[in-house]
């Protein structure tokens, strides 16, 4: 299996779970968006993911979300998220996303295409080309934990 673009460890807290004790699937979202700026903050030390979307301008937003939901995740659970740079192209970019217990079980998957726009346009622009060589450069790095 190839080496993930960017991981991190986590624990599920009981403010992620539904009233059965397990993530409730919503929260996945709020976990990998997260897992996106912390990505963007290491990417991006001097601005981080805040200096693009304020300073900057420059919008993220995700345009399609495919997701696999494979096995429950309960509070206390550490598990890794990782995400891949599945492509990246002109203004978009496609991220793979998985979430996986220590054990190695895969509890849920998803794919995520997510588009550069101007906030105050509300059009799509490229990928500006410091993103864009940020995002290449992760891209070839080993992962960090």
């Amino acid at each position: 299996m190839a080496t993930p673009t960017y991981r991190r460890k986590h624990k599920i807290h009981f403010s992620e779970c539904d009233p059965a004790g397990i993530v409730f699937y919503p929260q996945y979202f709020v976990l990998f968006n997260d897992l996106v700026e912390s990505w963007f903050d290491e990417m991006l030390p001097q601005e981080g993911y805040h200096g693009v979307i304020g300073a900057r301008r420059v919008g993220m937003p995700t345009v399609r979300l495919e997701v696999d939901f494979k096995a429950v995740s309960k509070m206390g659970d550490e598990v890794w998220l990782s995400l891949d740079v599945v492509r990246l192209g002109g203004a978009s970019l496609t991220l793979a996303w998985a979430c996986t217990g220590v054990d190695g079980v895969l509890r849920m998957a998803a794919r995520q295409t997510i588009v550069t726009t101007s906030l105050d346009t509300h059009k799509s622009i490229g990928i500006p080309d410091d993103i864009r060589m940020a995002i290449e450069k992760s891209m070839a790095a080993p992962t960090r934990e």
